[in-house]
C-alpha cells in the first residue's frame, strides 16, 4: 500500500485540507522532503521536476511548523514570477484552511508596494515574495526578518541571475540559525554554487526520479517542418486540438507578439504572454486563460512561470530551447496532476540532430508527430478562412444603398450555389500562398 501523508508526520488540520483537495497520496518528492523538513534539523536540496508537487513537498511541513503565538515572519519562500508566487500563495491558503491563526502574505513585484506595506503591518507569519520585491520592502523597513526561521528558494535554477545579486542582502537580515530549503527542476553549476556559498556544509539532498506521478503521462514528440509551412502545420495542429487548453512556446517577445497576432487573425482563441506587458495586462490574460475564456497562450519561458492549470492538454514548443532545463519547465506545464499531456516541439530540418541530445541528457523518448498533408492543410486553411467569415462583425457603416446593389447581384443564387462561388473565388486567390498573406490583404481593404 503506498504511503499517506498521515504516514509522512502530516498533522490533522491539514490532513483534513488535503483530502478535500483530492490530495491522497503523496508523491515521491513529497515522501522524501516532508519527514526531513518537519524534523528541522537541516538545509535541504530537493530536486524534482515541474508538477510533482513541489509546493506541498516545503509548504505542508511549514505550515506545521508555524508557531501561531509569535506574531512575527517565520518563513520567507522567494520566486522567479509573480504569478508562480500568487499561485503558491493560493495553494497556501487552501492548506491551511483548517488553520486559521496562520497568516500568509504574497508581496510580489509588478503592482503597488503600498498595499503590501500596509498587510505586512498586521501580524504575518509566512511571506511569499519576489526577490526584488522583497529587497525594496526591507529596504523600507516594512518588514522584519530578524526572527525568520526558514527561507524556500523554489524554482531556483528560474532566478539564479538575480539571487546571485540579492541573497547576501536578505540572508543578512535573517538569524543566524535559520534553515534554507531549495527546490529546483534541473542542477546547472549555478546552482551548485549558491548551495556550497549559503547552505550548510552538511546540507541534505533529495531527488525524486524523472518518471515522477507528475510527469510519466507526458508523451514527447517533434514534427519537422520547412520554415514556409512552419505557421500552416502548427494551426492544423491546433484545430485538431479545438476546445483544448495549451500553451505555445517561443523563444523572445516579438516572436511571441508575431505568432499571437497571426492567431488572433485567424479567429483562434488566444493570449500573448511575456514580460513587457503590464502586469494588469498579464493578469487579465492569465485569469481568462484558468476561466477558460481562452483556450491557447503564447508565451515566453519565464512569463508561463507559476501556471499551474490542471488542464493544459498540451505544450508546443515552436522554438527549442536553447537550454535542456527549459525544455524540462515547458512539458512540465502539461500532465499536471496524474492528467495526460503532449509536449510537441516544432523543428526545421537542421535541428533534427538536436533531439538525441534532449534524449540523453533529459532520459526522455522523442516520437516524431505525423506531418498533414499539403490536402489536408489547404483543407484546414480553407476551414479557418471560412471561421474567419463567420466571425466577422458586420460593418454597420457600409451604405445600405451599396447593401441593396450588392444583394441584387447575389439574389438569384442559393446557399449552396454562394458557398461553392466563395469557395471557387477562395482557391483562385490561395493557390499556393500562406493564408495570412490574403488575410492582409483583406484586413488593409
Amino acid at each position: 500500500m503506498p504511503k499517506q501523508f498521515s504516514d509522512l508526520g502530516i498533522s490533522a488540520p491539514i490532513l483534513k485540507a488535503i483530502t478535500e483537495l483530492k490530495i491522497v497520496v503523496p508523491t515521491e518528492i513529497q515522501q522524501k522532503t516532508i519527514p526531513l523538513l518537519l524534523s528541522n534539523t537541516t538545509d535541504l536540496v530537493g530536486l524534482a521536476k515541474t508538477g510533482t508537487g513541489k509546493t506541498a513537498a516545503f509548504g505542508l511541513p511549514i505550515l506545521q511548523l508555524i508557531d501561531t503565538n509569535l506574531p512575527v515572519v517565520q518563513a520567507v519562500i522567494l520566486v522567479p514570477t509573480r504569478e508562480l508566487g500568487h499561485q503558491i500563495f493560493r495553494n497556501l491558503e487552501d492548506f491551511s484552511k483548517y488553520l486559521p491563526q496562520v497568516s500568509i502574505a504574497a508581496t510580489c513585484g509588478g503592482i503597488p508596494i503600498k498595499p503590501q506595506i500596509e498587510r505586512l503591518s498586521l501580524p504575518t507569519h509566512i511571506v511569499v515574495a519576489t526577490p526584488g520585491r522583497l529587497i525594496d520592502l526591507m529596504q523600507r523597513k516594512a518588514i522584519n526578518l530578524k526572527e525568520t526561521k526558514f527561507l524556500v528558494l523554489d524554482e531556483a535554477d528560474e532566478m539564479v541571475t538575480i539571487l546571485k545579486e540579492s541573497l547576501d542582502e536578505i540572508v543578512a537580515e535573517l538569524p543566524a540559525t535559520h534553515n534554507t530549503f531549495l527546490f529546483s527542476a534541473t542542477m546547472p553549476g549555478t546552482i551548485k554554487q549558491l548551495i556550497q556559498n549559503y547552505l550548510n556544509k552538511n546540507v541534505v539532498q533529495v531527488s525524486a526520479n524523472m518518471e515522477t506521478i507528475g510527469n510519466q503521462g507526458i508523451d514527447h514528440e517533434y514534427i519537422v517542418v520547412d520554415p514556409i509551412e512552419k505557421l500552416d502545420v502548427l494551426m492544423h495542429f491546433l484545430n485538431s486540438k479545438e476546445g483544448e487548453r495549451g500553451i505555445i512556446f517561443c523563444k523572445t517577445k516579438a516572436a511571441v507578439n508575431k505568432l499571437a497576432k497571426n492567431l488572433a487573425i485567424n479567429r483562434f482563441s488566444s493570449g500573448a504572454l511575456h514580460g513587457s506587458l503590464s502586469q494588469g495586462i498579464r493578469d487579465r490574460i492569465m485569469e481568462q486563460f484558468r476561466e477558460g475564456y481562452i483556450n491557447i497562450l503564447v508565451a515566453t519561458d519565464l512569463a508561463a512561470r507559476g501556471i499551474d492549470v490542471k488542464e493544459i492538454s498540451y505544450v508546443v514548443n515552436y522554438h527549442l530551447p536553447d537550454v535542456y532545463e527549459a525544455y524540462v519547465h515547458r512539458s512540465g506545464r502539461t500532465a499536471r496532476a496524474g492528467a495526460k499531456g503532449l509536449s510537441l516541439t516544432v523543428l526545421q530540418p537542421e535541428e533534427v540532430v538536436e533531439i538525441a541530445d534532449f534524449e540523453k541528457e533529459l532520459g526522455i523518448k522523442f516520437t516524431q508527430f505525423k506531418k498533414p498533408t499539403v490536402a489536408s492543410i489547404e483543407e484546414n486553411n480553407t476551414l479557418l478562412w471560412a471561421k474567419q467569415i463567420f466571425k466577422t462583425k458586420p460593418n454597420h457603416d457600409v451604405a445600405p444603398e451599396l447593401k441593396e446593389k450588392i444583394k441584387t447581384v447575389f439574389h438569384h443564387l442559393t446557399k449552396d450555389e454562394l458557398i461553392e462561388k466563395l469557395l471557387a473565388n477562395y482557391m483562385l486567390q490561395n493557390k499556393n500562398e500562406p493564408l495570412e498573406k490574403p488575410v492582409k490583404k483583406l484586413k488593409k481593404n
